[in-house]
């Protein structure tokens, strides 16, 4: 793992960190979820909302709680980043690996269902769940959509998280997906 993946990992942390404690918890993840559903304006019983939460518990319970090594119900800094060493070794594997979360994420995003994420969609989820600022969600957004459409397709959008995750070259316009990184 790279200095630059290192810095990546470490910023999706800080905004999967929801309450800020130091560690990843199911509660962060349904926090996430509680946060969007608000944004959104969907009601907390609806079958959208209910659905959300079942996607992230599954996002909970097949990405991140296996990265729990000692077993405290809890995901440290060190865990995600060791949990991501393991898994993330082949860009080859993102098919398996990365694609059905992702493919669950952007269906998530995409608002309105027409097949693609607009700005507004962009920047609703990127705020409200990962509490990126509206500047970064502007720029990385526009930096992202490479064919100039004004709005992301699924192959996009994977290019991107493919890009965050596996990727090392410091001037990808993914490495700010989850918020500007420092380093």
């Amino acid at each position: 793992m790279t200095a630059l993946q290192n810095l990546k990992y470490a910023q999706w942390f800080r905004g999967a960190d929801v309450d800020g404690d130091g560690f990843i918890t199911q509660r962060d993840v349904r926090m996430m979820s509680e946060r969007y559903i608000a944004v959104r304006g969907t009601a907390p019983d609806s079958a959208p909302a209910h659905l959300l939460t079942e996607r992230m518990d599954g996002f909970w319970r097949n990405v991140i709680a296996p990265m729990d090594q000692d077993g405290d119900g809890k995901v440290d800094l060190r865990e995600m980043t060791e949990g991501f060493r393991r898994v993330l070794t082949d860009p080859a594997l993102y098919p398996q690996q990365v694609e059905p979360v992702t493919d669950c994420f952007f269906d998530l995003v995409d608002l309105n269902g027409d097949g693609k994420i607009d700005q507004a969609e962009f920047q609703q989820m990127f705020d409200a769940v990962a509490g990126v600022p509206g500047e970064d969600c502007a720029a990385v957004f526009a930096a992202l959509d490479r064919d100039g459409s004004g709005a992301l397709d699924r192959a996009e959008f994977h290019q991107a998280v493919t890009e965050f995750f596996y990727g090392d070259d410091p001037d990808a316009p993914a490495n700010h997906l989850f918020g500007r990184i420092v380093g």
